[in-house]
């Protein structure tokens, strides 16, 4: 299992950093001022920005029930709003390269003494 999850998160991870630079050669994230009218008045596109950043802050409930200390939570926090399922994927792959041999899977949603 933990060399499938490690592919699957590979492969989030390269597509998502490939999508943003490709993305970011096309139309510059800096040029928020062009493209921020059409993309604010497609309801479609609000509905999946806002969808996703519930995802993101779903899934930092689980980095905040991980991580004990409050300075991982505050930079996880700022790389997942930032980097979106780029962060999580990196996250998630931290999580199973920490894994000891013989370690469940499960350790990677669960805390650690």
């Amino acid at each position: 299992m933990r060399p499938l999850l490690i592919l699957l998160f590979s492969c989030i991870f390269v597509f998502m950093v490939g999508m943003t630079a490709h993305t970011q050669m096309q139309v510059s994230f800096w040029d928020f001022a062009h493209w921020q009218p059409q993309y604010a008045s497609n309801p479609w596109a609000m509905a999946t920005l806002w969808d996703a950043y519930f995802g993101f802050i779903t899934f930092f409930v689980l980095v905040c029930y991980k991580e004990r200390s409050i300075m991982p939570r505050i930079v996880w926090f700022v790389l997942i709003m930032a980097l979106g399922n780029i962060a999580i994927s990196a996250y998630v792959l931290l999580q199973l390269f920490k894994l000891k041999a013989g370690e469940p899977v499960a350790n990677v949603i669960t805390r650690r003494p």
